[in-house]
């Protein structure tokens, strides 16, 4: 049994990238990822934790991250995907067309690393149609106006969610959203795909093709043992650590996708795909009513 002062014991980070390492609160680390073509952090020794997943026959390479365990998918299959860049084109984020010109995506991917400050809108672009990143494929949207709820403080605290408006329709066709107060997504045991172009691997680059794989929705208690501001209420949680089954860095604001609809928005996680650590996500049917009157 894991004791509570075994809680957030590695740390806490959102699933997004940005250009530096910035501490959050004095215990716990966001995880801002370098950008895309910088050299990795030399991987450390191993943990315990990762010793002990050997001494279970789990091989430690295993309970790395990729879009983690998943496989090469398409914005064919996925025209709703998008990958949310800055003014350069490095891409640091995903996202959901769920309108012509909205886009839902994590509220900590519209604010600077490491903080609740506000990124600019015009620092930000919405890419669809593009599978693989070093390519000119699909369209680039300027992004309008972005907004986030009051209750937004960072993303331990829940509330990370937020609804780009593009600058101008694009034709790709959009996702439904799940609605308000609905629950049926999140029962135990429901299997969700999540999509993105994060790190392979916890230590690895970012793939520059767009990745998907099946999770299934945890109960409550498997988040509210490692994560102590955990919210089941605004929050839930999926993965598959013993096969390696997860989101990672530079994933954030993508979608967990159940039946067709968007349920879920990739958040945070300690690490990626570690046992005891399952991804966290925002459970949208808790903020569609106030998402509606922004879409």
């Amino acid at each position: 049994m894991r004791h509570g002062g075994d809680r957030n014991r590695f740390p806490v980070r959102g699933r997004g990238r940005a250009p530096m390492w910035t501490v959050i609160t004095a215990a716990v680390l966001a995880l801002a990822w370098m950008p895309s073509g910088s050299a990795a952090p030399a991987e450390p020794a191993e943990s315990p934790r990762d010793a002990a997943a050997r001494d279970r026959g789990v091989r430690p390479g295993a309970v790395q991250a990729r879009i983690v365990g998943g496989t090469r998918t398409s914005t064919d299959q996925a025209p709703w995907m998008v990958a949310l860049t800055d003014e350069f084109g490095s891409q640091f984020c995903g996202g959901t067309l769920v309108r012509p010109t909205k886009v839902v995506t994590a509220a900590h991917c519209t604010t600077e690393p490491g903080s609740t400050r506000p990124r600019s809108p015009e620092a930000l672009r919405a890419v669809l149609g593009r599978t693989d990143l070093r390519t000119g494929q699909g369209v680039v949207a300027g992004v309008e106006k972005v907004w986030r709820p009051r209750a937004y403080s960072g993303f331990l605290q829940g509330a990370d969610v937020a609804v780009l408006t593009l600058s101008a329709p694009v034709p790709q066709q959009p996702l439904p959203m799940v609605g308000a107060g609905d629950t049926e997504p999140y029962r135990t045991g429901t299997p969700g795909r999540i999509y993105g172009w994060g790190r392979t691997g916890e230590w690895a680059p970012p793939s520059k093709v767009l990745r998907s794989v099946e999770v299934p929705v945890l109960a409550d208690a498997e988040c509210a043992e490692p994560y102590e501001n955990f919210d089941g209420s605004t929050m839930f949680c999926a993965g598959e650590a013993e096969v390696g089954q997860d989101a990672c860095g530079g994933d954030s604001g993508g979608p967990f996708v159940v039946d067709g609809r968007l349920v879920g928005v990739i958040s945070f996680g300690s690490g990626c795909a570690r046992p005891g650590f399952p991804g966290v996500y925002t459970r949208l049917s808790a903020y569609a009513a106030e998402m509606a009157q922004h879409l």
